[in-house]
C-alpha cells in the first residue's frame, strides 16, 4: 500500500468511509467480473434536475476515493428506467395533448413532444447524457428498455419467475388489501396497446418462461417474461437489476430506505448480494419543506449555475450529505465562498489534510491553483455599493485593490464577477432597504467618518477593520454585531455583508467616507446612479 493509500485508509472524510465499505466487501480479491460497479438511477419521466447531479457527483466522489484505496478497476453506470410506463403528463413540456393518449406506455414508446427524438424517453435520455457531460462525469449510460429487449436481463427475470412466491412473500405484507389482490412483480406489455399492465398473474410456466394474465375481455393472454415482453414492478426491478448487472455500490435518498431494504431481500432471494449503499438526506425549500419535483418548490441546476460555479454546487453536495439542508438561493453565496476557502487552503496542506479537503473530492484528487483575492460576498457588496451591473466597473475597483489582476490572468475571479452581478441584479437590487441611523449609530458613523478622512487610501483591510472595531467599542452598542449590521443597513441597504474593513479597502477609503457623509446628511442612497470605475 502506498503512503497516500495508507493515509486514505484512515481518512474520516465520508467518501473514504464509503470506499472502505467496498474494500471490505471485496475481501482482498477483485470481483469475478473484474471491476467494481457503481450505479446511479434516473427516472426519465421528467427532465434531469439538481438531485440527479447530486447523486452522480456524490457517487463519483466515492468512486474516486475507492481508487485511492484499491487497484481494482471501476465503472460507473447511469441507468435510465425508461421502460417505466408514463403515469401522467408533466406540466413543463409542450404538446401535452400528444402524450395523453399514450399514458401507460413505456417512455421509449411515447412520442417526443419536443419533436427532436424517436420517443419521449429517448429525448430525456439525451438530456440526461448532455447534462452529465456538461460536468465532465466519467460514466456509461444504460437504458432499461435496451437491457430488457436485448436479453441482458433474461436470466435474472427467469430467476424472478422461479422465485415468484418468495418475492410475493416479501412484497405483499407491505401493500394494502386492494393492491395486494392485484399485485404481481411482472408487468406484461399488452401486445395490442403496448401499455404496461398492472394485472394479476393467473398462471406461470417455468419451463416455457411465461406468465398468463387476463385482458379486459377476460381472455387469457400468455407472454414471455423475457425479451422485453414484461417489465418488473419497482422494488423487484431494482433488485433484479442489482443481480443482472452485479452492482457493488448504489446510494439513494432517505425516502427510499424501505425500498432499499425490500429490494435487498429480493436480491438475496435471486441469489445475488445487495450493493453497498449510502442513504443521503433530502433537500428542503426555503420554508423547510421537502422539495418536490411536481410542486416545483426547489432550486434548479440552471438557477444555481446562474449565480455560482458548478464546483460550489459540488461542495454543497459534499457537505453533510446525511443532514437535511435547505436548497434555496440564499445558500449559494456561502457555498461559493466556502469553495474558494477550501481551494485556497489546498496547496498549503499536508497529504492527510488534502484528502479531508472537499476540494480534493470535487476535483477528483487534485485541485487547481487559483489566486482569488476577493470573496464572492465582497463582490456582491461591491456591485451593490456601485449600483452597477457592468463588469468593467467592478474590475476597475478590483484592479485598484489587487494591482495586476485582470480578467485574463484571473479567469475564476472574472467568472465570480459575472455571478455576483447576476445575484445582485436578481436578488440584492430589488430588495435593498436603506434606513436612517439611530442616535448612537449617528455618533459612531461620525466618528468613523473622521477616522476614514485621516486614513491613507492604501491602508490594509485588516488595519481598517481594527479601526472600525475600535469605534464600535467606543460607543454604546449592546453587541458589536449591531454596529456592523448598522453599517450595512445604513450605507448599503443590506442587513449583512463580509468584513467591513475588506469592503472599505476594495470600494475605497475616500468613496466609503463619502457614503457615510451623505448618509449623515440624509441623502437618499437608494436613488444613486451607477458609479464609474476608479480612474475613468
Amino acid at each position: 500500500m502506498t503512503d497516500t493509500a495508507e493515509i486514505a485508509a484512515a481518512s474520516k472524510a465520508w467518501p473514504f468511509q464509503e470506499a472502505r465499505s467496498i474494500v471490505d466487501r471485496l475481501k482482498g480479491a477483485a470481483p469475478e467480473k473484474g471491476h467494481v460497479l457503481f450505479e446511479t438511477g434516473y427516472g426519465p419521466s421528467g427532465l434531469p434536475h439538481i438531485g440527479t447531479f447530486g447523486e452522480v457527483a456524490r457517487t463519483s466522489m466515492v468512486r474516486r476515493a475507492f481508487q485511492e484505496l484499491s487497484d481494482v478497476p471501476t465503472r460507473l453506470i447511469a441507468f435510465s428506467d425508461d421502460m417505466d410506463g408514463l403515469r401522467k403528463v408533466p406540466d413543463n413540456i409542450p404538446n401535452q395533448d400528444l402524450l395523453t393518449e399514450h399514458l401507460g406506455k413505456p417512455l421509449t414508446a411515447v412520442p417526443d413532444p419536443f419533436g427532436s427524438h424517436d420517443s419521449f424517453g429517448a429525448h430525456n435520455n439525451a438530456r440526461l447524457q448532455a447534462f452529465l457531460d456538461q460536468f465532465g462525469f466519467d460514466y456509461e449510460f444504460l437504458s432499461s428498455t435496451e437491457c430488457y429487449r436485448s436479453g441482458r436481463f433474461d436470466d435474472a427475470l427467469l430467476a424472478v419467475l422461479r422465485e415468484y412466491d418468495k418475492v410475493m412473500e416479501v412484497i405483499l405484507p407491505t401493500l394494502g388489501p386492494e393492491r395486494r389482490a392485484t399485485y404481481s412483480p411482472f408487468l406484461p406489455l399488452c401486445p395490442d396497446s403496448g401499455r404496461v399492465l398492472q394485472v394479476p398473474i393467473v398462471e406461470r410456466d417455468l419451463d416455457a418462461g411465461t406468465v398468463v394474465y387476463r385482458d379486459e375481455a377476460g381472455k387469457a393472454v400468455e407472454v414471455p417474461v423475457t425479451g422485453g415482453h414484461c417489465k418488473l414492478q419497482w422494488k423487484a426491478d431494482w433488485a433484479m437489476r442489482w443481480v443482472a448487472l452485479d452492482v457493488d455500490y448504489e446510494m439513494s435518498g432517505k425516502d427510499l430506505i424501505d425500498s432499499v431494504r425490500l429490494s435487498g431481500r429480493i436480491c438475496r432471494i435471486l441469489g445475488g448480494r445487495p450493493p453497498e449503499g449510502f442513504t443521503y438526506e433530502l433537500f428542503l425549500d426555503e420554508n423547510g419543506e421537502k422539495i418536490s419535483k411536481s410542486r416545483g418548490n426547489g432550486l434548479t441546476i440552471e438557477e444555481w449555475l446562474r449565480y455560482a460555479a458548478p464546483e460550489s454546487l459540488s461542495l454543497y453536495m459534499f457537505q453533510s450529505p446525511r443532514r437535511a439542508k435547505r436548497l434555496f438561493f440564499d445558500v449559494i453565496p456561502r457555498a461559493a465562498d466556502d469553495y474558494l476557502s477550501h481551494l485556497d487552503k489546498f496547496h498549503g496542506q499536508d497529504p492527510a489534510e488534502r484528502l479531508a479537503n472537499p476540494a480534493w473530492h470535487i476535483h477528483g484528487g487534485y485541485a487547481p491553483q487559483e489566486d482569488v483575492p476577493l470573496s464572492f460576498a465582497l463582490l456582491m457588496n461591491l456591485a451593490g455599493a456601485c449600483h452597477s451591473e457592468d463588469p468593467a466597473v467592478l474590475w476597475g475597483f478590483i484592479t485598484r485593490y489587487a494591482p495586476g489582476a485582470t480578467p485574463e490572468n484571473h479567469p475564476l475571479l472574472d467568472a465570480l464577477v459575472g455571478y455576483a452581478i447576476n445575484f445582485y441584479r436578481d436578488f440584492v437590487k430589488p430588495n435593498k432597504s436603506y434606513r436612517a441611523p439611530g442616535e448612537t449609530e449617528r455618533a459612531a458613523l461620525a466618528d468613523l467618518l473622521a477616522v476614514l478622512e485621516a486614513t491613507p487610501p492604501d491602508s490594509p483591510a485588516e488595519e481598517i477593520q481594527n479601526r472600525v472595531y475600535e469605534i464600535g467599542k467606543r460607543h454604546d452598542f449592546a453587541n458589536l454585531r449591531d454596529w456592523f449590521k448598522a453599517l450595512y443597513e445604513v450605507l448599503l441597504g443590506e442587513s449583512q455583508g463580509p468584513r467591513f474593513g475588506s469592503f472599505v479597502a476594495l470600494y475605497g477609503v475616500r468613496e466609503t467616507a463619502d457614503l457615510i457623509r451623505r448618509a449623515l446628511a440624509g441623502e437618499d442612497l437608494a436613488a444613486d446612479e451607477p458609479v464609474a470605475a476608479p480612474g475613468s
